[in-house]
């Protein structure tokens, strides 16, 4: 009978203890709408029926709510062993500021009617925060203001893409578009990839672009300004064409990466260097996309047929040169001075020529593109990355009822892709798709979790209404501050996000914070920065290996692509009535 009573004495004074030193209350930090599930994560702590949740009120005193809340499941990571507690918030429906509390832990989350609307605004600003030759300006860029940097007017032409109109050594303009990253280098692969899943995202969600101000030096004017945005870098984009054969170099870069200095003090000699078949497919897709959609805008009157026509010389060259790759080892064994840069190397193509294929295609009705497009229909559905565009044809395709065999091919691959995805959510550690696979983890992984998210608004849109919509939600929960680590990826949002990404001006500006509304690349097993000696990650786990230090190029560099990713999901989120 002593001992009995000395059990249940143990369990009583076990129960009422204070959570471990690790333990912590993982959620959305951002916010979450009414009618969306509110999941709360209790990460290493049970907290059994000790969770009370309060409301602030108006005169800034905190009232309890009623409620039983208690936990819904567990879940344990595969890799660190830990076990998560999923507590379900979802009757909380009155916009507010809450707090959950359980065992000495507490944690504020926002209910409200737009809550990502300033983060996805910030998301598409941060193109104008990067953009290249031009002064960024204090009335558009606030305490970011800096000096133009990088005009790009006299480039050379490397070597590697001589040609014989333009031989080695022709100064070339090339003014204006994005740096690609952390460096200040363009790269033609990656801005197209980006620009396609921006525009893609426009096209399905079009009253909502048109209102969405962002507050850059085109606001005001008769074009959405995610438009304007667009068309800074495909006017760069269409100096990277060589006029005399319709190659498109491969990207604009100094030999060798920049230090950690501001754009202005930059001062390498930049070059174009060699025309690839990915550059040219991509370029050209990118193009016919651009040139359907700016059809009959009146403040860019003659770009539509500019890009359509660059776009067919493009795809000509690729025709012409379909084997010609971009190698950088290779080319530097031949060409100098050597480029060290970003190589973007992709020795698989069908993607880019169904992507390039598709759009030619809606932009144009010729069969040619049409059988081209048939002839390299991806076997499966893949999230959209520059190294595999597939998705963003796949996109095209699915949006277009019209019983063509490619869009019956595409609704049927997104259909399997986004059923496979979301079968994990029910034993998963942070109730969301992404982040249940080590396979999910590695260089720039966080863009899936954004991709995972567009892919799933696209199904829910065109293949089962209101059936995908709560799992795109749940990724934007789980990228927003409900993971293991507690963050916020996004800079300048939430109570935690990276403070130190690995971004030259970020670093270089002298200013504490780092430009607002940049996606970090997120947890990275693979640490192929790790020999630096200046930081350790902490942690070698997947789904932890992540640093929040400007020397962790692996984990926590910024990019052009994963912005993009960004801005498709949360806009869309954004839109959703």
């Amino acid at each position: 009978m002593k001992s009995i009573f000395l059990s249940c004495l143990l369990g009583l004074t076990l129960s009422s203890q204070a959570a471990p030193k690790d333990a912590a209350i993982r959620v959305n930090q951002v916010g979450m709408a009414p009618s969306q599930e509110k999941v709360v994560v209790f990460d290493g702590i049970d907290p059994q029926k000790s969770i009370t949740v309060k409301k602030l009120m108006p005169n800034g005193k905190w009232k309890k709510i009623d409620g039983t809340w208690s936990v819904t499941r567990s879940a344990t990571s595969p890799w660190s062993g830990k076990t998560r507690f999923v507590v379900d918030l979802s009757t909380i429906n009155e916009c507010g500021e809450y707090m959950i509390s359980a065992k000495g832990l507490s944690e504020r989350f926002t209910v409200a009617e737009q809550p990502v609307h300033k983060i996805a605004e910030a998301a598409l600003k941060a193109f104008y925060l990067i953009r290249s030759g031009m002064p960024i300006e204090e009335r558009y860029a606030g305490k970011w203001h800096r000096t133009a940097g990088h005009l790009d007017t006299q480039v050379i032409v490397h070597p590697s893409a001589a040609s014989e109109g333009r031989p080695a050594g022709t100064v070339i303009s090339s003014p204006k578009g994005w740096y690609d990253a952390g460096d200040y280098n363009k790269y033609v692969v990656n801005s197209a990839f980006s620009i396609g899943l921006v525009l893609c995202c426009y096209e399905e969600n079009i009253d909502y672009f048109d209102k969405l101000n962002t507050n850059i030096p085109e606001s005001g004017n008769q074009t959405p300004d995610v438009l304007d945005e667009m068309m800074y870098n495909l006017e760069w984009l269409l100096t990277m064409q060589d006029p005399t054969d319709g190659g498109v170099y491969h990207k604009l870069t100094t030999p060798f990466f920049e230090g950690f200095i501001m754009p202005d003090a930059c001062a390498q000699k930049r070059y174009v260097v060699q025309k690839s078949v990915t550059a040219c497919l991509d370029f050209a897709a990118v193009m016919a996309q651009a040139a359907r959609l700016f059809l009959g805008n009146t403040e860019y009157a003659d770009f539509s047929t500019k890009a359509i026509n660059a776009a067919t010389m493009a795809y000509k060259w690729a025709q012409k040169n379909p084997n010609v790759l971009y190698r950088q080892n290779e080319m530097n064994k031949t060409f100098k001075p050597e480029i060290t840069t970003g190589e973007y190397g992709d020795s698989h193509t069908a993607d880019e020529w169904f992507w390039a294929a598709t759009e030619l295609y809606l932009a144009t009705g010729q069969d040619c593109y049409l059988k081209d497009a048939e002839k390299n229909m991806p076997a499966l559905f893949v999230t959209p990355a520059w190294a595999d565009v597939s998705a963003l044809g796949l996109y095209e395709w699915v949006a277009r009822n019209d019983g063509n065999r490619l869009s019956l091919s595409a609704r049927n691959l997104l259909s399997q892709y986004v059923e496979k995805i979301t079968t994990s959510v029910p034993t998963s550690c942070f109730q969301s798709v992404y982040g249940n696979e080590a396979g999910n983890f590695y260089w720039g992984c966080l863009a899936e979790c954004c991709c995972q998210a567009v892919s799933m608004l696209y199904a829910d849109k065109y293949l089962a209404t209101g059936k995908y919509r709560k799992p795109a939600f749940m990724n934007a929960d789980y990228l927003l501050g409900r993971n293991p680590l507690g963050f916020c990826y996004v800079t300048g949002f939430g109570s935690k996000s990276p403070m130190h990404p690995h971004h030259r001006i970020s670093q270089a500006d002298g200013i504490e914070e780092p430009f607002p509304g940049l996606l970090v690349g997120g947890p990275n097993p693979g640490q192929q920065d790790k020999d630096d000696k200046t930081f350790t990650y902490p942690s070698k786990w997947p789904d932890e290996s992540y640093a929040d230090h400007a020397a962790s190029y692996a984990s926590n560099e910024i990019a052009l692509n994963w912005n993009a990713s960004l801005v498709a999901m949360l806009c869309w989120l954004d839109a959703i009535k």
